[in-house]
């Protein structure tokens, strides 16, 4: 890849790769050794840079810690044939500027993204770990970096990218609460940004899910409590009767990218695939019928996770057993993910992207390009 923009490139000069116990990767407590950061003055992004991981002085009257202008975005890398690849980035680079526009924040030119994220993780490539669901997690990062208390809108920002290998983030089956007292977003909020208070806002109640024995809360809409949104960290699919449903991103739910491909996958093996409303009652009605199959959730850090069981006021739904014969469809799904991004199913959408050739190993201590 031939480098556009100007970055300065400064390797650490002590790794901390050899302290790393990669047969033991709690998800998003390890980083890796490097990050790319690039400010933005009020006009234009400069100082492009590649240094050590560190950490950042800022002022307690950061707009950022004050109005919540923050937005971020989670990638993963892999390797194929010991070359890091990236899971369609390109829609990572859309989806942060879209939940720009909502925040209020600058554009960062999408090429400038994928040369940011191609250049670090090639420099960190080490730091990918090759076992099955294992990978490296990218943490693409935007924030306001003005220092007063007025109630508007920042005009300088910061982008920052930093990585870290990271296992499975549900290792086992999910167990939800259908939550009908708080709400996530509703229809004209911020519901369908990747903006920080989004998910600030979703602490409290899967907080006290977890303490009530769930792993996480099923979200219902704003407005009527009815209709199913999404989990805490994931988009939700399920098999009624043979058919794949899965919640409308109608501005409150995020649009995820692993959900945009599985219904991509889906629809290309035949399954009818339906994109619509899908009210908790209907779900219910499914399961006491005896046509509710399958739930799983799907998501960058995720993947495909099944659901063992939804909870939604007094009822129990105990989903079929986690095993290839009774959940056939969540299974071809993650089975075809891994494989592509590990290089045994062909590509043929052309999802996966090198790293290689970014030229970050060329501008070592050096600046080239223009803006």
């Amino acid at each position: 890849m031939a480098v556009k923009y100007p970055v300065t490139v400064t390797p650490t000069t002590k790794s901390r790769l050899s302290q790393v116990d990669f047969s033991n990767l709690p998800f998003g407590k390890v980083i890796s050794d490097h990050m790319f950061v690039i400010d933005y003055d009020g006009k234009n992004w400069v100082d492009a840079r590649i240094e050590a991981f560190q950490n950042m002085e800022i002022s307690p009257a950061n707009l950022a810690l004050h109005y919540g202008q923050s937005i971020f975005e989670g990638m993963k890398a892999s390797k194929l044939n010991g070359e890091p690849m990236l899971f369609r980035p390109e829609m990572n680079a859309h989806r942060l500027n879209a939940s720009a526009e909502r925040m209020c924040m600058p554009p960062l030119p999408e090429d400038l993204f994928l040369q940011a994220v191609k250049m670090l993780v090639e420099l960190d490539s080490e730091w990918i770990p090759e076992k099955e669901d294992h990978s490296l997690y990218i943490r693409p990062l935007m924030f306001a970096t003005d220092d007063y208390f007025g109630v508007h809108a920042s005009e300088k920002y910061r982008f920052l990218i930093f990585t870290g290998p990271v296992g499975p983030y549900y290792p086992k089956p999910v167990k939800l609460w259908v939550e009908e007292v708080y709400t996530r977003a509703a229809q004209g909020g911020s519901g369908e940004a990747k903006c920080a208070g989004n998910y600030g806002a979703s602490l409290l109640p899967a907080m006290r899910a977890k303490q009530a024995g769930y792993d996480q809360v099923m979200w219902m809409d704003a407005v009527e409590k009815k209709y199913v949104q999404e989990v805490g960290v994931m988009n939700l699919f399920f098999v009624i009767d043979g058919k794949v449903i899965t919640p409308a991103t109608t501005g409150t739910i995020l649009r995820g990218i692993t959900r945009e491909s599985l219904i991509t996958l889906l629809k290309e093996w035949g399954y009818n695939v339906e994109d619509r409303l899908l009210s908790i009652t209907e779900i219910a009605d499914a399961y006491w019928r005896g046509t509710l199959q399958e739930c799983f959730g799907a998501g960058t850090a995720a993947v495909v996770s099944n659901v063992s069981d939804i909870t939604w006021r007094d009822r129990k739904m105990e989903l079929p057993p986690i095993d290839d014969a009774h959940r056939p469809v969540a299974a071809r799904l993650k089975k075809h993910i891994n494989r592509l991004r590990m290089g045994l199913e062909p590509d043929t959408h052309g999802w996966m992207q090198s790293c290689v050739d970014s030229g970050v190993l060329e501008l070592v201590g050096e600046e080239v390009g223009a803006l």
